[in-house]
């Protein structure tokens, strides 16, 4: 069930929005959805990779290259 919510902009974050729903072609609650969508999968991204962090330094991976070269 979709739901409607009201929030507070400044006005020059509220222009901007109206100017990038005119270039994209995009109805501003899409916009808006879609950067909701985003925010929270980064959050569930961020809140995980802080849970398995600890288990990955124990086995000696610190960096990026360190799990390319796991599974390379």
């Amino acid at each position: 069930m979709n739901r409607a919510i009201t929030i507070r902009i400044p006005e020059e974050m509220r222009k901007e929005l109206q100017e990038i729903t005119r270039s994209e072609g995009k109805p501003l609650s899409d916009l808006v959805r879609e950067s909701l969508k985003k925010y929270i999968s980064i959050y569930r991204f961020r809140k995980l990779r802080n849970r398995v962090l600890p288990f990955a330094e124990a086995q000696g991976i610190l960096i990026d290259e360190d799990v390319y070269k796991n599974i390379s």
